[in-house]
């Protein structure tokens, strides 16, 4: 029995995105919240951090009835470049001393 009326994707059948994957998105959208928004085949995924024309490569944290949750992965093909441990290598330090 329904009891509203319009409930449209509440349990029935898969969701497009599963907790834990990683997926390739563009974001289109900015949430009130300030979160990008992606979509996987109509499905709203609200991406923490997410500028609108990025594309990025998420994970997503959490899966509700109606959306999802998903933070930015680094190393992903995204626009921003946020990774200084990758830029210092111990070849390229100068620790042989020799006394």
């Amino acid at each position: 029995m329904s009891y509203g009326g319009f409930r449209r994707n509440d349990n029935f059948g898969p969701k497009p995105v599963e907790t834990g994957k990683d997926y390739d998105v563009q974001i289109t959208e900015i949430s009130r919240k300030g979160d990008g928004i992606a979509r996987i085949q109509g499905f709203v995924i609200f991406v923490k951090n997410g500028k609108v024309g990025q594309n990025a490569k998420i994970r997503v944290v959490q899966v509700g009835n109606r959306f999802a949750t998903a933070e930015i992965v680094n190393g992903g093909p995204s626009t921003t470049s946020s990774s200084p441990a990758s830029t210092s290598t111990p070849e390229s330090t100068s620790e042989q001393v020799t006394s």
